[in-house]
């Protein structure tokens, strides 16, 4: 039951259909928001929004952001805008970088545009591959940069968002929008999928299915996984913070873990043997799955000492609960599909 703690407020999600956006849009309507979304379904699935649909507070727009009349009226409607809208995950990025490109930077100029004509506060989705191959671990919102080349398809995802995030404060610099931007960490759940390389639900269904698990490279490349409640609560957090605007912050676990450990608690939380063999985890080098020119980071753990100072935030689930949830709700999808 919504608490109405929020005076009938209105939130706009942008990609609010999506793996993220729906986890927020629930926990936005939980404290007594109006919800509006808007999704063009390239990436976002309707499965995820379905249970909302009946609830009054709660609208659905199956349109794109680039859409000049539709964002006008949604943007005049609301109180706050989360952008949430992206393309996104390593399989897109290599296959489709036009499509990445023009998604991410069109996209978030048209959604300011027009949230600077009617003067909206902007919470801006932003990702930790904006820190590139890096290896100043771990990483803090005001450090240097460091990309590989522009013919590497691989940084166009990162550019891409960099831009997204100049953007923004220079409309915060310049013209005083109210903008506060966010870095997400491997946020991870029920409902992401791994259609696109993300690679926990990936590895979940894999355990599932009884096949062995894909791992990428080596298996010793490190990730640090945050449950999407907790990306959820310090975002809505920092959408209520008058101090959080015109900075950016890092959300994420600082909990690394190497992606062959990651195989096995997957394993293990599937009921599955965890031993080393063929059948239950496979290797495969980066350039049969992503060709030649594929470059990754071995570590990528955030500083959120920015965050806990400022709100008080810090990740309250730990990384097997997460992943013990997501399998649960894909075997719950599985049988509900199977009758």
């Amino acid at each position: 039951m919504a608490s109405n703690t929020n005076g009938g407020r209105t939130a706009l999600i942008t990609g609010g259909a999506g793996f993220i956006g729906s986890h927020l849009a629930e926990s936005l309507l939980d404290k007594g928001y109006r919800v509006t979304i808007i999704d063009n379904l390239s990436t976002g699935r309707i499965e995820n929004i379905a249970h909302l649909t009946e609830n009054p507070s709660f609208h659905f727009a199956v349109d794109d952001i680039t859409s000049d009349v539709v964002m006008d009226r949604l943007v005049s409607e609301c109180d706050v805008i989360f952008h949430m809208a992206a393309a996104v995950g390593v399989q897109l990025i290599v296959n489709d970088p036009v499509h990445v490109i023009e998604t991410n930077v069109l996209g978030t100029h048209a959604v300011l545009k027009a949230a600077n004509r009617y003067r909206k506060k902007v919470l801006i989705a932003s990702t930790s591959e904006i820190y590139g191959k890096s290896e100043n671990v771990p990483f803090g919102e005001d450090d240097d940069r460091l990309l590989g080349p522009t013919t590497k398809a691989r940084w166009s995802y990162s550019t891409s968002k960099a831009v997204d995030e100049f953007l923004g404060l220079a409309y915060h610099q310049q013209l005083g929008l109210p903008i506060v931007i966010f870095r997400l960490f491997n946020t991870v759940g029920p409902r992401q999928t791994g259609q696109y390389g993300m690679v926990v639900p990936r590895f979940a269904q894999q355990a599932i299915d009884g096949d062995p698990i894909t791992v990428y490279g080596d298996g010793k490349q490190t990730r640090c996984f945050c449950d999407v409640r907790d990306t959820v609560r310090a975002i809505v957090a920092l959408s209520e913070s008058q101090d959080a605007i015109g900075r950016v912050f890092n959300i994420g676990s600082t909990e690394e873990i190497s992606i062959t450990d990651l195989a096995k608690l997957v394993l293990r939380q599937a009921g599955r043997s965890t031993d080393m063999t063929k059948e239950s985890i496979r290797f495969v080098p980066y350039e049969l799955a992503y060709g030649s020119d594929f470059e990754d980071m071995r570590r990528r753990v955030p500083d959120t000492s920015r965050i806990q100072g400022a709100l008080g935030w810090q990740p309250e689930f730990t990384l097997e609960t997460t992943i013990g949830n997501v399998i649960a709700s894909l075997r719950q999808r599985h049988a509900v599909a199977s009758g």
